[in-house]
């Protein structure tokens, strides 16, 4: 049982737990005190002083240990000077007095010395609105200043900080909050204080200049207008903005977050996105995100979007109707009947996956989902169950990372384990190359390309590995396809599968195998029951092919030969992309940002998200098209309201029973309070009041036992003595179709690039930096040489969603470019 302590607040009763710092138990019991350096989300600092209050305590006999009474009640001791709240401890019978007149005048004395080096810019400052020096100012500075402007400290105002943040440094006030934030929280210590005194500016220490995915939450916890996004500078004011809550769709983490949104005139009286912000979800993403889903939104209001249905006419495609368009697709999958195929991507909503499953088992087709990584069936079986947060997870429990490269597939997990390994969780990393998650790993285990299912299998032959996952309280296992093909990542999550089963690691919470997919609802796709085609070229030739969310063609020149040698291509897209300048039907998908719909999360969490702008015209949610296609075969599809597709969903899939868009709605309390009313204290993050998800019921957990899996024997492909082996690999910033509209993301993008050894680089007579030709799959391609002593010398680093044709591990050429 945790420890309980009692002390007073302004004359208010607290009980808190032992270790509680003074200015939580005041914010627990609905006392604000105000404060600048200090976040909850980090340890104390100490440094701007604004949390100075009157402290008390009990005095003590020496001789007996005992309380002194006065009057029958404990003598208190008052400290001669103010002490900070923020990193005192609080005690029992400890008086605390955050209003008092001494108390104010110190607050008010910090806030005067603040202000005499901060610009009077508030009218044309980014913060204003929502500027907790502002507020402070207003509640407890002084009414008028005694320094005279002239005297104000001056410094440089706009400063870029990389391509993705500004920095004003005239309106820094030196809290630490950002410098803390990238070493305790990010694990990237790639900002840091420079000169003294009044000269102390913040300055970014790496190359490329600050050089971390997570640099955008850097804004929401300064407590001035020093750090802006670059997307968000001089767009908008806050009070101006209205609020969408929503989800990111660019990983399976399922970050909560919110849309900024405001009609403006520049954008043709369009209601637009202005910026996206976090919204609290202490089981998901807590109150960060990455800058990946904070930047790469403006996907969903590319001019580029699809806005009327195409159909093929004398070899071109030409704007049509929906009518005839419907009609066209709707008969050539009738015709088709069960030789039809519907390929879906996981950027589709569970209500999208939904109807087009039932528009397969109505035609009898193959309903297939369009991933590499393999598996999903068995994270049904296995998943997490309902309770599980990776922040309970610390000294005791085991974290097994396979095949995966968590830092640049999913940057929150990244983050979360991270901090589980930092509060004493054993992290064992299994991976043919070296991840940033090493560095905090206990056990690092390197295998040889091909060797991946072999060594999952020994791990638990090592006798300290093998215990610290025999003997864990709780074990987590991550799994994806760094380096692997779908057959290789099925086999990874079988051998990890194993793992769990064989030391009863499984039905219950913060125990279970956790994939980490390319999509936001790969794992709902598994659920309602879409699976991959191992060979997924032979699969498409000759069928008629009904695909939606996807890219085949795009991402692989084989899927496009197949895809021009299919019967008929139909496709539902957002983008006129390679795969839908194939079809003789293109369909105009609505933007997830347009509507509402739930996504299941990799951890198995059914989220639901809300619309943010209108739907542009001439555009259809997924599953509507759908459920039109559907009806005109005769098919019984809801086109109405999301929330009736989600009824009918979780009335026949059972991991969903029980589950509905109210239940999906409801929010408990959370620890930090965070809200608007009060950003000194948690920044700018969003209050949670429209849901925090619910886990699917994984089989364990409902008692059904789980089905050992088989595990491929022998190795996968290796590389070979006279030739390079090309691995695929997952690059956080693509080509894809969701990052590839957002300008800002450019420069991260970068140019399609290889990585090999150094001393390969040497044979070939190549260096760091220079274009080389490969040949890969009969195709040549130019791209620029990167060097890695970590990566085995046989091998080359190829990413996926690049322009380069890679799928699976493959023979490599390289050559100088021409």
């Amino acid at each position: 049982m945790t420890e309980l302590v009692t002390l007073s607040i302004d004359g208010k009763q607290v009980t808190v737990p032992k270790g509680t710092l003074v200015v939580d138990a005041a914010k627990q019991a609905g006392i604000d005190i105000p404060v600048f350096c200090y976040h909850p989300k980090m340890e104390p600092a100490g440094m701007c002083r604004m949390c100075l209050v009157e402290l008390g305590r009990p005095m003590i006999d020496r001789a007996t240990g005992q309380p002194v009474l006065e009057n029958g009640q404990p003598k208190i001791q008052w400290a001669p000077k103010l002490e900070t709240a923020c990193t005192n401890v609080v005690s029992d019978g400890m008086v605390v007095l955050t209003r008092s007149e001494k108390a104010r005048a110190g607050q008010q004395e910090i806030l005067e010395f603040l202000l005499t080096s901060h610009p009077l810019d508030c009218p044309v400052c980014d913060k204003g609105g929502e500027c907790p020096l502002q507020n402070l100012t207003l509640d407890y500075g002084p009414g008028k200043s005694r320094f005279l402007y002239n005297e104000k400290h001056h410094a440089e105002k706009h400063v870029p900080l990389g391509e993705l943040i500004w920095l004003d440094r005239e309106r820094c006030i030196q809290c630490g909050r950002c410098v803390r934030f990238q070493r305790l929280v990010a694990g990237e210590p790639v900002l840091a204080f420079d000169e003294r005194g009044r000269d102390t500016e913040i300055i970014t220490n790496s190359e490329p200049a600050f050089d971390s995915i997570f640099s955008g939450n850097t804004t929401d916890i300064c407590p001035v207008g020093a750090l802006t996004t670059a997307d968000f500078r001089f767009g908008a004011r806050p009070w101006e903005l209205k609020s969408a809550a929503s989800l990111c769709a660019q990983c399976p983490v399922g970050c909560n977050i919110t849309f900024n949104t405001r009609r403006e005139a520049k954008s043709g009286g369009r209601v637009v996105i202005k910026r996206v912000m976090p919204r609290q979800n202490e089981e998901v993403n807590e109150i960060w995100i990455c800058d990946k889903g904070r930047f790469a939104y403006h996907f969903t209001e590319s001019e580029a979007r699809l806005r009327q249905p195409l159909i093929r006419r004398n070899g071109q495609l030409q704007p049509a109707s929906w009518e005839e368009a419907l009609d066209l697709a709707a008969a050539k999958l009738k015709a088709a009947g069960k030789d039809a195929l519907i390929l879906a991507g996981g950027r589709l909503s569970n209500e999208d996956l939904f109807n087009l499953k039932k528009l397969a088992d109505g035609l009898g087709a193959q309903s297939v989902l369009y991933t590499h990584v393999g598996g999903g069936d068995l994270v049904t079986q296995i998943g997490l169950a309902s309770g599980t947060n990776l922040a309970d997870l610390g000294k005791g429990d085991t974290i097994l990372v396979a095949a995966c490269d968590l830092y640049e597939e999913a940057p929150i997990w990244w983050l979360r384990v991270k901090q589980a390994a930092d509060r004493g969780a054993t992290l064992i990393v299994v991976n043919a190359r070296a991840t940033r998650l090493d560095k905090h790993a206990g056990y690092v285990v390197r295998y040889a390309p091909g060797d991946e299912t072999v060594t999952l299998q020994g791990l638990l032959k090592q006798d300290k590995i093998g215990a610290a996952i025999r003997e864990a309280g709780n074990l987590l296992v991550f799994y994806a396809a760094d380096g692997l093909d779908l057959n290789g990542s099925t086999s990874v999550a079988a051998a990890c599968a194993n793992l769990l089963i064989e030391t009863g690691h499984f039905g219950r919470p913060n125990n279970g195998l956790i994939g980490v997919w390319p999509h936001a609802n790969d794992q709902g796709a598994w659920e309602i029951g879409f699976r991959p085609e191992a060979d997924l070229a032979a699969a498409l030739k000759g069928k008629t092919v009904y695909i939606a969310a996807a890219d085949p063609a795009g991402d692989d020149p084989r899927l496009a030969k197949a895809l021009q040698d299919a019967g008929t291509v139909i496709v539902q897209e957002l983008f006129q992309t390679a795969t839908a300048s194939l079809a003789e039907v293109v369909l105009p998908a609505a933007a997830y940002t347009e509507r509402e719909g739930t996504f299941t999360s990799g951890e198995r969490r059914v989220q639901r998200y809300y619309p943010a702008v209108p739907r542009w015209a001439e555009t259809k949610a997924d599953y509507v098209i759908t459920a039109e296609i559907g009806q005109r075969l005769g098919l019984d599809l809801e086109a109405g309201a999301p929330a009736l597709v989600f009824n009918r969903l979780t009335a026949e899939i059972t991991a969903f029973a029980g589950l509905s868009y109210r239940k999906l709605a409801e929010v408990r309390p959370q620890w930090p309070i965070v809200g608007r009313a009060d950003l000194y204290y948690g920044g700018t993050t969003y209050e949670n009041k429209q849901g925090l998800g619910v886990h699917l019921a994984a089989a364990a957990s409902a008692g059904e036992s789980p089905h050992l899996p088989e595990v491929r024997k022998g190795s996968g492909p290796r590389p070979q003595e006279d030739a390079l082996l090309a691995v695929p690999v997952t690059k956080l910033y693509d080509l894809g179709v969701t990052v590839r509209s957002s300008v800002l993301l450019e420069a991260r993008i970068g140019l399609p690039a290889i990585t090999i050894h150094p001393l390969t680089a040497e044979k070939m007579g190549l260096k760091a930096g220079e274009k080389a030709m490969i040949g890969l799959g009969g195709h040549e391609n130019e791209v620029l040489v990167k060097l890695d002593e970590t990566i085995p010398a046989g091998v080359a680093l190829v990413p996926r969603s690049m322009g380069l044709p890679v799928s699976a591990p493959a023979p490599l050429s390289v050559g100088k470019a021409k």
